[in-house]
């Protein structure tokens, strides 16, 4: 049974139906949210809370933006759904819309973010054997340690991460792990004809919101044009304002060969992800040989093209490089001895907790819960700190009042 001391009988209530009737495979604070806005968060006691995960960077506009809401219910109310089998306006305005904002030439539309990755995963297999002429069945796709690009089985093929990934083999070949932030290794991992593509986050969420250094990536994109190796960017959590840029890839002007986008793409409404690509590649594939029932319904069409107009018309980039910049000055400002670490761009932040306690970064996320903020720790020690994009100044002040209070109370 989930229960903590300071759970209500109401929230009890409610944590203890999902903990009989639901999978394990999730391991969430104990708090039962049934509401939100902007940058908060209620429970179902009314206790409120500022968003510090905006749902793993889903959540970039704030809860229940009323921009994207109204045309979420404006379109559920004429037409959801109709399959790919036909046509629908939504779809033909929304692939318009998205090519001509990030520049590519076509946009295959699809749900949730790891289904986004499989789909440029079979691109870039697809473009190796129609296009770059690699033998049937050679094409190797060079990834990072470390990744973290979804939980499907091919996926987890190339997974670092033990908890993600043992016990559930065999696993699918045709793909080489390096150093992220090495170049060396990525120059030597070229030199096979064999390689077809370089899937990289151009920060590592997952992992503690690894920031690699300066440059590396425009040398890499420069070293797979040299290859004639695709370079397909993961911005499906750095993506769409949330380091304080449209792309993080657009710090260093790299142009992704293979764009893959999701999360708050939607506003955090419902699942939507896309993949960008020019013809040379996204006509590589044929009617038959990918698809999704939902992928490209009208709904999420009309829905994400609201949320990509809040993205610019609130100015949310260079309010997530402000706000960042301050946050994380803030932060260091504390001189606490517990942080070790401060990283991050824009608001994807994170830190680092020096303590002894195994646990010390969960028991740190649970207090911050009982002061009224939500974040959640990653591989152990690390605290991702990412609000959303809206977030204000003082209400920055607020939240690093919180944490001081915490890391006080539980240190």
């Amino acid at each position: 049974m989930i229960s903590t001391s300071s759970s209500s009988p109401k929230t009890q209530y409610f944590l203890d139906l999902e903990d009989r009737f639901g999978a394990h495979n999730y391991h969430p604070l104990p708090v039962v949210l049934n509401r939100g806005e902007g940058v908060f968060l209620w429970d179902v006691d009314g206790k409120r809370y500022f968003d510090f995960l905006s749902a793993y960077s889903a959540v970039n506009q704030g809860h229940c933006h009323p921009a994207i809401v109204a045309e979420l219910i404006e379109q559920a109310k004429k037409l959801t759904l109709t399959s790919r089998a036909f046509h629908s306006e939504g779809l033909g305005e929304f692939t318009a819309f998205i090519t001509d904002y990030f520049g590519y030439e076509k946009v295959l539309p699809m749900n949730t973010g790891v289904e986004a990755v499989e789909t440029a995963l079979k691109l870039a297999r697809k473009w190796a054997y129609d296009v770059k002429g690699i033998n049937h069945d050679k094409a190797k796709i060079i990834v990072c340690a470390n990744n973290f690009h979804g939980r499907t089985l091919n996926v987890i093929s190339f997974s670092t991460d033990p908890t993600a990934k043992n016990n559930f083999g065999p696993y699918m070949p045709g793909y080489e792990v390096i150093e992220f932030n090495n170049i060396p290794a990525l120059q030597k991992a070229l030199q096979d004809k064999n390689v077809a593509a370089f899937l990289v986050e151009p920060i590592q969420g997952e992992a503690g919101v690894v920031v690699p250094n300066s440059g590396y990536l425009s040398e890499a994109y420069s070293l797979c044009k040299e290859a004639n190796v695709l370079f397909i960017a993961d911005e499906i959590q750095t993506g769409l304002a949330r380091t304080g840029k449209m792309l993080a890839c657009d710090f260093e002007d790299v142009r992704p060969d293979i764009l893959i986008l999701g999360k708050a793409l939607s506003g955090g409404t419902l699942p939507v992800s896309a993949v960008l690509a020019d013809d040379k590649i996204m006509l590589t594939i044929k009617p038959g040989e990918h698809g999704s029932t939902y992928g490209g319904n009208p709904l999420s069409c009309r829905v994400s093209i609201a949320a990509l107009k809040v993205l610019k018309e609130e100015k949310l980039a260079e309010n997530a490089q402000i706000q960042g910049e301050y946050l994380r000055k803030k932060l260091q400002d504390l001189n606490n001895p517990h942080i070790a670490e401060i990283r991050g761009k824009g608001l994807l932040n994170a830190i680092v907790i020096d303590h002894p306690k195994p646990d010390a970064a969960w028991d740190l996320c649970v207090q911050l819960k009982e002061n009224g903020l939500l974040a959640k720790p990653t591989h152990g020690d690390k605290i991702r700190f990412a609000p959303p994009l809206i977030i204000s100044k003082e209400q920055i002040d607020d939240c690093v009042n919180i944490i001081s209070q915490s890391l006080s109370e539980v240190y």
